[in-house]
């Protein structure tokens, strides 16, 4: 349920941020980055829980970079032309660096004590797993998050620029197996807490799975659509004079507009 909040509560300041998100990216940049380093001192140095609380939830646990990365996602399933759509997809590539940055701080305060479980070989099954899946999410957030900047999306080809950025779809399919890794055992057990955030987070990419294939067949059939039309007048030039449609007479009277 906190995680839910958390998007819901993303989900308003994209819209309402979004304009300042568009004219200085460097401030949301800025902001992710302090928030990253705000958890670190946090962590380190012992803060109140009041502070630390809040911290650990939007940073360790990866709250608030989820919630960006979904937005993200899903505003690739909406329509080009709906108002949602343009208000929000001019800010798509910023709104991915900011939750890049973000996820690093966790993945930076996990990486430590996964490798050194490896290391000692006390990681068992689905922790093993989780951890290989985090591996390839890192290899992904990397390559994903660099050529989200703009200046190397210019300095690529377009057709190799959108066959990267389709990783995309892997990335977010992996972070719901390493989500699901690592709440299965927990939620299988009775933990309350762990079904209902398995509960959350299947709800969100089932949704989204559904949305973007049905936004995937609704362009597929509109641009068959788009090239039926455009053939059509082609077709009906190549027709023998004698064969085409004549021309109505003078004399037809055209139906007064209502």
């Amino acid at each position: 349920m906190t995680f839910a909040c958390v998007l819901a509560l993303t989900v308003l300041a994209c819209f309402a941020l979004r304009r300042l998100i568009h004219r200085w990216p460097w401030v949301l940049y800025v902001a992710a980055l302090a928030l990253d380093a705000a958890y670190v001192v946090a962590d380190g140095l012992g803060a109140p829980f009041w502070l630390w609380q809040p911290l650990f939830l939007l940073v360790q646990k990866c709250y608030l970079s989820l919630a960006l990365f979904v937005v993200v996602m899903y505003i690739g399933c909406l329509a080009r032309t709906s108002r949602t759509a343009l208000w929000l997809r001019p800010v798509r590539a910023e709104l991915s660096i900011a939750a890049c940055l973000l996820a690093a701080g966790h993945m930076a305060a996990y990486l430590g004590t996964y490798v050194s479980m490896m290391v000692a070989g006390s990681a068992k099954g689905n922790v093993a797993v989780a951890f290989a899946v985090a591996v390839a999410l890192l290899v992904l957030l990397l390559v994903l998050g660099v050529t989200s900047a703009q200046r190397v999306k210019r300095a690529m080809a377009t057709e190799r620029w959108a066959a990267v950025q389709k990783a995309a779809y892997v990335f977010f399919g992996l972070v719901y197996v390493h989500l699901a890794l690592m709440l299965a055992p927990a939620a299988a057990r009775g933990g309350a807490s762990a079904q209902e955030s398995l509960a959350v987070y299947t709800a969100v990419f089932g949704v989204y799975a559904v949305a973007r294939i049905s936004r995937a067949l609704a362009d597929r059939r509109g641009a068959a659509e788009a090239l039926g039309a455009s053939a059509a007048p082609a077709a009906a030039s190549d027709q023998p004079a004698a064969e085409r449609p004549s021309a109505p007479d003078d004399d037809w009277e055209e139906a007064p507009a209502v």
